[in-house]
């Protein structure tokens, strides 16, 4: 079984870092391929395996991160992005993570032209698992991010996927993240440029479901503390009520543009310190 999450997103003519105020942007649109009977399948599993740390602050994990820019050319609306947008993204991950135990740190970058994986890769295709059993580096604890173009086949208009920690043991060369190449901080994808792409999508590498998993129905996302909600945020509403609560909007793991994501909770913390703990190697 592989797991992978993915959502896409189509482009707006917003100007750059403009802050959207409304549910009117173009969402991001769910394509996950995960069912409820794997989902179910990897619950048993973890319930049965995992190693749980509740809300304990004494979890600490430093991960390396490697960086595969994959590119059609040497510009930058090719897909050749500088060093300081991949500072300043693992800069904006840190600062999503800070108290959750985990912290994030750039051990390597590599830069690829390769026409054909940056425009066609996508979610299983043989594109995107050439460039990965080329690419990835380190062990189940590294996270490998591929930035790339998403211009066409299976990968056409995403924004990212992502594995889950119980993926590795089977497919260790296809764990990591693949995300959009102008989805980084001061990138050209509008509503869809502060950096969460990234955050977002480290979000189900260390063991997250999205908030609106399961719709209102138990058990949801398997977090005790982000309110059920019926379908995937659009935009940034002032407010939405979807399950007979306010729905968790402001949330990483929700659909809202970058601009209207601000928190994790500590239910999330304590579910990735165990995913990864028991799925990662990592530990106290």
């Amino acid at each position: 079984m592989r797991v992978s999450i993915l959502f896409s997103v189509v482009f707006s003519a917003v100007t750059a870092f403009a802050v959207p105020t409304n549910s009117t942007v173009t969402p991001r649109a769910c394509g996950t391929t995960i069912s409820a009977a794997q989902i179910a399948a990897a619950e048993q599993h973890f319930a049965t395996f995992g190693s749980s740390f509740g809300d304990s602050s004494d979890f600490a994990a430093s991960i390396p991160v490697y960086w595969h820019v994959i590119a059609s050319g040497t510009a930058l609306n090719q897909g050749y992005i500088p060093d300081s947008q991949i500072t300043s993204s693992i800069d904006v991950i840190n600062k999503a993570y800070a108290g959750s135990g985990v912290s994030f740190y750039l051990a390597g970058t590599d830069r690829t032209i390769n026409s054909s994986w940056f425009t066609t890769a996508g979610p299983s295709n043989s594109q995107q698992t050439a460039m990965k059993n080329q690419l990835r580096q380190g062990g189940a604890n590294a996270l490998n991010v591929y930035s790339v173009g998403f211009q066409s086949g299976a990968g056409s208009g995403l924004l990212g996927y992502a594995t889950f920690p119980s993926d590795y043991s089977r497919s260790p060369k296809d764990d990591g993240v693949v995300i959009l190449y102008s989805s980084v901080p001061g990138g050209s994808t509008s509503s869809y440029n502060l950096g969460h792409t990234l955050t977002h999508e480290a979000g189900h590498w260390v063991g997250l479901y999205h908030t609106f998993q399961g719709g209102c129905a138990s058990p949801g996302d398997y977090v005790d503390d982000t309110p059920a909600e019926q379908s995937a945020t659009s935009g940034c509403p002032a407010s939405k009520t979807s399950c007979g609560s306010a729905d968790p909007i402001h949330n990483y793991m929700d659909y809202s543009t970058d601009a209207c994501m601000t928190e994790f909770t500590p239910g999330q913390w304590a579910r990735l310190k165990s995913q990864m703990n028991t799925y990662r190697g990592t530990s106290v």
